[in-house]
């Protein structure tokens, strides 16, 4: 599966949708509370690495496809861009876009 692209989710309660595609299906993953603030938003070293102690656990799954992983390197990444740390987890997990990225950020 391949990263296509990071946008705006239309769950409810969600934040981003990852859209990882095979050539033949295509894999949503929704991730993010929407309205709560990330690395991105608050720009907090000290906030950032409480929130990877505690979720560091997300990891175990192996698997850079869930929501936990999503959440961990987009939105609590080493960078405050959601474009360079995307290009990070793309590095780290061997993920290249197929397509573009699209990225419309709205908070609520």
């Amino acid at each position: 599966m391949k990263l296509i692209k990071v946008e705006n989710s239309d769950v409810k309660g969600k934040r981003l949708v990852a859209i990882f595609s095979d050539g033949k299906k295509e894999k949503k993953v929704n991730f993010g509370f929407r309205g709560g603030s990330t690395y991105l938003d608050n720009r907090n070293k000290k906030t950032r690495a409480a929130y990877r102690a505690r979720h560091k656990i997300d990891l175990r799954t192996n698997d850079p496809m869930r929501a936990g992983y999503l959440s961990y390197y987009l939105l609590w990444g080493d960078s405050t861009s959601l474009a360079v740390n995307i290009r990070d987890y793309k590095k780290r997990f061997s993920l290249w876009f197929l397509f573009y990225l699209y990225y419309l950020y709205a908070c609520c």
